[in-house]
């Protein structure tokens, strides 16, 4: 009696077939309440028809080096979908590599020259010349250039996903997936600056945007014995209302430890110590942070709100705290590195504050995980082990890596979360799409795997025999941990939606990243770069993403501001093309045995017309040039990456002395952006569910996601998708169709 659709049973059907055979019988009252039963059965177990995770920055090689050491078990997460679906050996991702355009590729179908996200930042060509955009708050699929100014196109050139699911009257939710944030999108340095996108294109049934910095960064404290003394009788009375017991007496520093506003209010924070153990001994080792204002409440607290934040020197973990009183919903976290039981030794860190941006259009929704799962919780903050914090001079390398390694787990836990929150909320979507952060940032932070790259930030000759083992080993083990950390994520989704009798999710679950990840050991300052080559800023100016570079001409009649005329563009624009493609390194430490290496690796330049008086001129597209690409565009050599330059600069081995080196030694180790093609900048491609076949791909694209979902989905996408769906992968799907 009971029919089972694409891995569900229809109880509605079971129930009203065995109702009408039941009808005349004195039991029909019985049955109906059995019906009503079955129902709220399948009401509770309710899952999305598809849920994309992406995963960002999760490289295939790396995955499977850690599935055969048993690092990733074959049982969950990733394991159980390889298991018990399919898996891509290669997914190739778009020029550059990057997040922003690896993400709006996998909702659009389309490369970023196509949709028009080229880079993390960029310009637009409508703003004045030197203002840039984020890729994440970018008009996707371009924008119209007329003689009024910048205005939404009417016919873009790629549409996210969600556009014509919705209009196929499909539910879908965005778990802080980049795209999806109700925002308006308008034109930086413009004003009045027009709306270039509407929120509503940026806005689905259910949406959460990516957290922000809400204005204060994070903050190291070194604090002496001297700096405490017996707390105040009203700190005393606070802690134990709170059910607090110190075995000494509680000690407070005499001082507030800082001061800050965020969204409109101030913080006078203050920190107290406690000894938490009975064991006859001057053993502190509890500090309790709390604001002047509010003082030690005892709670309970209802979310956002967390009361005093208690934190434990021994256990590892942080402690959350919710700002009171600011507008934007902030949060920190405070977090203990070192505490001597006679506080001889006291060091402690406060995350940077962090909030949901609150944009009109999806407030309920902010609200909704502010109430129920939290403030934005502090995210991995790469300045903490590079020191560009203030106040980390004098902490231990390994207190800063713990200090990292705490805030990977507790911001993917918070991401978790909030996914499952959204599933709980629509938990009949059609489509669920959820971004985690890593192993992105560790993998930036950590990997540290080529001779070339120096153990030392400081010390040029910290690379080859000269590089620390030791930390290289600590620095694997980091890799790992943010691996296991996200294959936790997606097997507690997968828990979330339950699976099967053979163990397949309910719900199509596809996972994917953005990109994959490779070394680099040299930082490029390309700034330096142009100026050695005797280019006019006012003229030529480059926005660097990662290894991208874009570079601008600052064409008159294009820019709002531009000076430089048609027939010197095409001059310029080719000596720009010859002076990348002749930089070259000749050190031998880092060109590994040969003579030269050129430090980028592809260059393109923006298509001309033939005619100067061409009304395109200037706005030629190409495969890998977009509406608002640089009219130069170029990749680094692998190796080498515009991030990562210190201040001041650090030297390079053996390289000539020089008070702005263009080429130098960098403070972190890990990148993406560069050529797609390259084998480790393949993202990864993992899928199991109802209408995915059980197998292998050996070769994928990203774009290629859209078009399986809104072929699973049976929608039917726009002709500016250039992505195939996977028909080898779908069961009952692509019958009759070409097979990608």
């Amino acid at each position: 009696m009971m029919r089972k659709i694409a891995g569900r049973y229809d109880w509605m059907s079971c129930c009203c077939t065995s109702f009408r055979l039941w009808r005349w019988g004195a039991r029909a009252g019985a049955l109906m309440l059995l019906c009503a039963s079955l129902l709220l059965v399948a009401a509770a177990t309710a899952a999305p028809k598809v849920i994309v995770i992406s995963l960002d920055g999760a490289t295939p090689r790396l995955v499977d080096q850690l599935m055969a050491s048993g690092a990733l078990s074959p049982a969950q997460g990733l394991g159980l979908l390889r298991s018990k679906g399919i898996r891509a050996e290669q997914n190739t991702t778009v020029a550059p590599s990057l997040t922003a355009p690896g993400h709006i590729a996998i909702a659009t179908g389309s490369t970023a020259a196509h949709n028009d996200i080229i880079a993390n930042t960029f310009h637009l060509v409508a703003s004045p010349f030197n203002t840039n955009i984020s890729g994440f708050a970018a008009p996707i699929g371009g924008y119209e250039l007329t003689s009024q100014g910048p205005v939404e196109t009417s016919t873009p050139t790629a549409e996210p996903l969600w556009l014509a699911l919705r209009a196929a009257g499909k539910t879908v939710v965005a778990a802080t997936f980049p795209g999806a944030d109700g925002l308006d999108i308008m034109v930086p340095g413009l004003t009045p600056s027009p709306i270039v996108q509407p929120a509503s294109e940026r806005t689905v049934d259910y949406t959460v945007p990516f957290g922000a910095f809400a204005g204060v960064g994070a903050q190291g404290f070194s604090l002496p014995q001297t700096d405490f003394a017996p707390a105040p009788e009203t700190t005393t009375e606070q802690l134990v209302a709170a059910g607090k017991v110190s075995f000494n007496p509680v000690l407070q520093k005499t001082t507030i430890l800082e001061t800050f506003t965020v969204g409109g209010a101030t913080y006078k924070i203050h920190v107290a110590v406690l000894d938490t153990t009975d064991d006859g001994k001057v053993n502190y080792d509890t500090l309790v942070f709390f604001n002047e204002a509010e003082g030690i409440q005892p709670g309970p607290f209802t979310l956002p709100s967390t009361g005093p934040a208690y934190v434990n020197a021994s256990s590892g973990k942080s402690s959350p705290f919710y700002l009171e009183g600011s507008s934007s919903k902030a949060g920190v976290a405070f977090y203990v590195t070192t505490l001597d039981p006679d506080l001889a030794t006291v060091r402690l860190a406060r995350s940077s504050a962090n909030a949901i941006p609150r944009n009109p259009k999806v407030l309920t929704d902010v609200d909704d995980i502010n109430t129920n799962v939290g403030f934005w919780a502090p995210q991995p903050d790469f300045r903490i082990p590079e020191r560009l914090s203030p106040g980390f001079t004098t902490f231990p390398d390994t207190e800063l890596e713990a200090i990292y390694e705490d805030q990977v787990h507790t911001f993917v836990d918070y991401q978790t979360r909030l996914a499952l929150r959204a599933i709980e909320q629509k938990p009949n979507a059609d489509l669920v799409m959820v971004y985690i952060e890593q192993p992105d940032g560790s993998s930036h932070q950590f990997l540290l795997t080529d001779p070339r790259q120096p153990t030392d930030f400081t010390n040029p000759a910290s690379i080859g025999s000269g590089q620390d083992p030791a930390k290289i080993s600590r620095y694997d083990s980091y890799i790992t941990t943010a691996y296991q950390v996200v294959d936790d994520a997606v097997q507690r989704i997968i828990d979330a939606v339950g699976v099967d009798s053979a163990g397949k999710p309910n719900s199509n679950v596809i996972v994917v990243s953005d990109h994959g990840f490779e070394i680099f050991h040299t930082a490029v300052n390309m700034t330096a770069f142009l100026t050695s080559k005797g280019f006019d800023p006012t003229r030529v100016r480059a926005v660097t993403s990662g290894p991208a570079v874009n570079l601008y001409i600052n064409l008159q009649g294009r820019e709002p501001n531009g000076t430089v005329s048609k027939a010197e563009y095409i001059a310029l624009q080719q000596t720009l093309v010859s002076a990348l493609k002749a930089f070259v390194d000749t050190n031998p430490n880092y060109t590994q045995g040969a003579a030269q290496v050129p430090v980028f690796d592809k260059v393109f330049s923006r298509p001309l017309p033939d005619d100067l008086d061409d009304p395109s001129f200037g706005l030629g597209t190409s495969k890998f040039i977009g509406q608002d690409a640089g009219d130069v565009f170029a990749l680094l050599t692998v190796g080498y990456n515009f991030d990562g330059t210190q201040n001041p600069v650090v030297q390079r081995l053996d390289d000539p002395a020089t008070d702005t080196p263009i080429l130098s030694v960098p403070n972190f180790y890990g990148a993406h952006g560069y050529d797609p093609r390259l084998r480790n900048m393949s993202a990864i491609f993992f899928a199991a569910g109802p209408d995915i076949h059980l197998g292998s791909l050996t070769h994928v694209h990203n774009i290629d996601v859209a078009p399986t979902v809104a072929r699973i989905l049976d929608v039917q996408l726009s002709s500016l998708v250039q992505g195939r769906a996977l028909c080898k992968a779908l069961i009952h799907r692509c019958r009759g169709e070409r097979q990608w």
